[in-house]
């Protein structure tokens, strides 16, 4: 599994005009799942986010979590996450987990985040998606497990 962790002021997920996620103060995480991940890798990542210290304490140190601070997350997946570019200039994304294997996966971070504690909304899996992010800081951290 791969991440990109936002830490934001605010995120929200429009699908057709509609939104169907919006958050203040929080992360918004862009997810992609590749052919190996499982359950457990799911839940790792959930747990590795939902206590990652990238929120600033009273003396300016990153050394508060997501849970700390009270924050919200949306998940939003992205199988673009799996490019390889390392041939000519079209991206191949045959390193990414299949639909029917990575929507479970998804949705089972997800639910793991929000039985951390983190208040967590999702976006709609293969839908196209405008993804508005007021990243704080900004801080952008890349996982992967």
């Amino acid at each position: 599994m791969r991440a990109v962790v936002q830490r934001v002021k605010q995120g929200s997920v429009c699908v057709q005009g509609e939104k169907v996620a919006r958050i203040g103060h929080g992360l918004v995480i862009l997810l992609g799942v590749g052919p190996e991940d499982t359950e457990e890798t799911a839940r790792e990542l959930a747990e590795k986010i939902a206590m990652l210290r990238i929120f600033e304490d009273t003396q300016g140190k990153m050394n508060l979590s997501v849970r700390d601070v009270g924050g919200e997350a949306v998940v939003v997946s992205q199988f673009t996450l799996y490019a390889d570019t390392r041939r000519g200039r079209r991206p191949s994304f045959t390193g990414a987990a299949a639909p029917d294997k990575a929507r479970p996966l998804v949705d089972l971070f997800a639910r793991s985040l929000a039985e951390l504690g983190v208040p967590t909304q999702q976006g709609v899996f293969g839908a196209e998606m405008l993804v508005e992010i007021l990243n704080d800081g900004p801080v952008t951290i890349w996982l992967e497990m």
